[in-house]
């Protein structure tokens, strides 16, 4: 038997599909009956890669803004699309795709942070989500906090308690706060250090501590140190039955110089200011500047 692109399995011929950009898709979907029908196919979806590129590119595919009025395009794929586009885009030039309620509920909770969804009224997902988008931009181009006076930040303690603390929104400064707390622990001596623990489309979470090299193991945050260097999905192999878990024996924790996280770490969550780019910062590069001085509700 001869083998031509219709013998082809569909899971082959997706794979091959899912290599070409948005034009070249939307051209194969009106080639034949068959390749429409893999190309709509929810399971098998090569539009997937082609949607994420466009996002990423600079110049963003024009034919991406339209693109949901197509009912050859799974609406999963709008969910992803959601959770990291720019808010811009998504409300001022998209045309949105026709989701339920529970799928808008799914890109609000892969897109914001958990205490975003006080700003979800009474009423359904769809206008929470573009609402809420609204104020990212707002509060991103202004220092306005009307809608969040307090914002509200985590302390993990050496002793494995956590602490859920506010400081006033119009004043807010990592910086300064964590400076108390060096105060309350008798660290001044020693430099502050900011991580990024997560980064989302709108908001990171940022990590303020103090690496030590402690001559008492009581000063050690174990789970500052669990936080910022997770155990290796592989040490999941080494768990035994018996009562002694060897999963994280190789987890120390330790940063440049042989340092190791002590007393307290703060967590605050940042508005993220894309018009600074993409350039690799570090430590106070985190919190010092323009663009910097926006931050949000933790939880």
């Amino acid at each position: 038997m001869d083998l031509t692109l219709e013998t082809l399995p569909v899971e082959l011929l997706a794979d091959i599909l899912s290599g070409l950009d948005l034009a070249s898709l939307l051209v194969v979907s009106g080639l034949s009956r068959r390749l429409r029908a893999v190309v709509s196919d929810p399971s098998l979806n090569p539009w997937r890669r082609a949607m994420f590129e466009s996002l990423q590119a600079d110049d963003l595919d024009p034919r991406l803004t339209n693109l949901s009025v197509r009912n050859i395009v799974p609406r999963q794929n709008w969910i992803e699309v959601f959770a990291i586009a720019r808010p811009e885009w998504v409300l001022y030039e998209a045309t949105l795709p026709n989701l339920t309620d529970a799928e808008w509920e799914e890109c609000f909770s892969r897109r914001f942070l958990p205490g975003w969804r006080k700003w979800k009224k009474d009423g359904r997902w769809k206008p929470a989500f573009l609402t809420t988008l609204s104020l990212v931009i707002h509060r991103r181009r202004t220092r306005c906090t009307a809608d969040e006076a307090w914002t509200r930040y985590i302390v993990l303690n050496r002793n494995g308690s956590a602490n859920q603390l506010e400081a006033s929104s119009r004043h807010f400064s990592p910086a300064a706060l964590f400076h108390e707390i060096k105060v309350q622990s008798d660290l001044l001596h020693l430099d502050t250090r900011i991580r990024v623990v997560a980064q989302f489309a709108d908001a990171r979470i940022l990590a303020l501590g103090v690496l030590h090299k402690p001559r008492k193991s009581f000063r050690v945050n174990a789970n500052a140190c669990l936080l910022l260097h997770p155990p290796d999905i592989s040490q999941y192999s080494k768990y035994t039955p018996g009562g002694h878990d060897k999963r994280r024996v190789t987890t120390t924790g330790l940063e440049e110089d042989g340092g190791i996280w002590v007393e307290s770490l703060m967590l605050v969550a940042q508005l993220i200011n894309p018009a600074l780019g993409r350039a690799e910062e570090e430590d106070f590069e985190l919190v010092v500047g323009a663009g910097h001085s926006q931050y949000c509700s933790f939880i």
